[in-house]
């Protein structure tokens, strides 16, 4: 007979454990349907893998790929840990994004020393101002976080569609919906001459060391996390409930923000309509293959972008389509799913005496 005992304190190990096993068992569960379909399997991940880390051209790419991840993995983790479920990281990205071309393209001219620190809290102020919204309706009203956070994305998109297309649109650019490019002053720099990788990278790196000393070492980082175990049983002890949710409002909405800036800074230079290929909802899985751990965001956001970056590389090379990297993705979130039961539970065999 098996029974699953509660542990008292999960060990590291084997929480890291979890991880990497639930990437291992991802690519193994992928390679069943690749293999039926009769293709070389081991010729496929090793493409795979080529793409996504084989030199440093394809490193680049994946670690610039796995910039926003970062940031809208710590959004959804921080969210998360405290029980708010925010689903909306996508549309605070491109709130993000549109304070950034609103402050970074001409409104304001300023050295770079001053613009691109005013542009990075514009667009962490406009995230966090967006998912100030369903918090406060959830502490007001009681509504679902969830619906609301979701049906937020469609509207925020559509206003940065109006925008592109109305006073916002570049007149240089030939009739395309894109806004005017953002000031050289207000570019994040790159880290490799040539390369594409910029300094977004290391903000989000800096983000989640600074999110894991705030949860783990402070005042209020206990407070999110009394909240997250029970918001009940935290209000009866006498603490903010309601102050520790909109600074997790104010922490998610303003990281989904930086993703947001990060990719218009420091990659595209502009806004256009799909700026963001789905990096919002990516997020969450990031944030539960770290099991909402800030610095197990880092490696998670690195090998999803690898995943995808190696899957591109590999469907130019052997013609296997590119969507072999959504199944990846797929089977490590339900492994770490499954996984989690080993870091919660100790599985324990009960002998079942005769009667």
């Amino acid at each position: 007979m098996i029974r699953f005992v509660p542990r008292e304190r999960t060990p590291v190990w084997l929480t890291i454990a979890v991880s990497i096993g639930s990437g291992l068992a991802a690519l193994l569960l992928t390679a069943i349907p690749l293999a039926l379909t009769g293709a070389p399997v081991f010729t496929a991940f090793v493409l795979m893998a080529q793409g996504a880390a084989g030199d440093g051209f394809a490193l680049a790419e994946t670690l610039t790929r796995a910039t926003p991840l970062i940031f809208t993995g710590l959004a959804a983790a921080v969210a998360f840990r405290a029980k708010l479920w925010n689903i909306g990281a996508e549309g605070q990205l491109y709130a993000g994004a549109l304070a950034t071309v609103a402050l970074g393209a001409g409104l304001i001219e300023a050295p770079p020393y001053v613009l691109v620190p005013l542009v990075l809290i514009g667009a962490a102020a406009a995230g966090a101002a967006l998912l100030l919204v369903p918090v406060l309706f959830k502490a007001r009203f009681g509504a679902d976080e969830v619906v609301v956070t979701l049906l937020m994305n469609f509207i925020v998109l559509l206003f940065v569609q109006m925008m592109l297309e109305g006073p916002m649109k570049d007149e240089m650019a030939l009739g395309w919906p894109q806004s005017a490019p953002v000031l050289d002053e207000a570019t994040l720099p790159k880290l490799v001459t040539g390369l594409r990788l910029h300094w977004g990278l290391v903000l989000a790196v800096v983000a989640a060391v600074l999110l894991h000393v705030f949860i783990s070492r402070t005042v209020w980082g206990f407070r999110i996390r009394a909240v997250g175990e029970n918001a009940r049983a935290a209000r009866y002890a006498g603490l903010p409930v309601g102050k520790a949710m909109a600074l997790v409002g104010i922490l998610s909405g303003g990281l989904a923000g930086l993703a947001g800036a990060s990719e218009v800074a420091g990659l595209k230079g502009y806004l256009t309509a799909d700026l963001s290929p789905g990096f919002g909802y990516a997020g969450i899985v990031v944030a539960t293959l770290a099991n909402l751990s800030p610095l197990g965001v880092v490696p998670a956001a690195i090998f999803v972008a690898g995943v995808f970056v190696g899957a591109d590389s590999m469907s130019r090379a052997i013609g296997i389509s590119n969507y072999l990297a959504d199944l990846v993705v797929a089977f490590a979130l339900l492994s770490v799913l499954v996984g989690g039961l080993l870091t919660r539970f100790r599985i324990v065999f009960v002998r079942r005496e005769p009667a």
